[in-house]
């Protein structure tokens, strides 16, 4: 997740890409100056990094995947009726071939049309077998289940993943925040930053390199939301945290540690 808030100039998979114009980027970054963005180039190797695509797509290498003129998004006996493909191509950065395959995958797996949080959580034990992902998989699903009913619509679930992979600095920025802000109010607090922390490293932080102690979640917490806090009030605005992300190359390269947890 914390990966797709990075402006190294890296796309998902790592590798340098030249931009839209076929310019090749510098080794600094993304963006020729601070105040441009310019969109990575997914392939799909690098979707296939992601936890939650693989999950769908290797879904469907074990079954026969229906054609075209099944994958309209319209099934009559699904519990939720996802929306066409033409509205989902307007409200994402995906084409219609990647949102067909991505359907199917997630037809055969939650065949209600809707993704519960059980799932997340085994999802993330399957990925994360030498770590406790229970934690990480309860918020990370709270963040897409946008509506707050328990269930997570195809819709809702393409929607974020297109907003990870694909989206701008500041949108990728906007949906941390969202998933930071555990109570939903508005603000993120301390405690809620050392929650979601906490809970990376539960699942992942003894295995990453170099490896972490016991104590720098509350380090990197302690570090993050002096600078961001930046008017002493106790809590951190979304702009105070899209400003700080975005001023402070310290704390964007920090987050490099948590790159494979979506």
């Amino acid at each position: 997740l914390l990966k797709t808030l990075q402006a190294d100039g890296k796309g998902v998979d790592g590798g340098l890409l030249p931009d839209a114009n076929g310019k090749e980027p510098s080794p600094g970054g993304q963006r020729e100056d601070r105040g441009k963005w310019q969109k990575p180039r997914i392939t799909r190797k690098s979707l296939m990094k992601c936890c939650l695509v693989k999950w769908i797509i290797d879904s469907t290498t074990n079954t026969q995947g229906p054609e075209s003129s099944d994958c309209e998004l319209e099934l009559s006996t699904v519990r939720h009726q996802p929306e066409g493909l033409e509205q989902l191509q307007v409200q994402t950065q995906f084409t219609k071939k990647e949102l067909q395959s991505l359907y199917r995958g997630f037809k055969n797996e939650c065949p209600s049309g809707l993704v519960d949080e059980e799932t997340f959580k085994n999802i993330y034990s399957q990925f994360f077998p030498q770590g406790d992902a229970t934690t990480y998989a309860h918020f990370l699903f709270n963040a897409f289940d946008m509506d707050r009913n328990g269930s997570i619509r195809f819709e809702d679930f393409v929607i974020g993943l297109s907003v990870l992979l694909r989206g701008s600095e500041t949108e990728k920025l906007r949906w941390a925040f969202n998933l930071y802000d555990i109570n939903k109010d508005g603000y993120i607090t301390k405690k809620e930053m050392l929650a979601i922390m906490t809970s990376i490293y539960d699942m992942m932080g003894r295995y990453t390199s170099p490896s972490v102690r016991d104590v720098d979640p509350s380090e990197h917490v302690d570090k993050f939301f002096q600078k961001m806090d930046r008017n002493r009030d106790g809590v951190v605005t979304i702009d105070e945290f899209i400003e700080t992300c975005q001023k402070d190359e310290n704390i964007m390269a920090s987050m490099q540690l948590f790159e494979n947890v979506i």
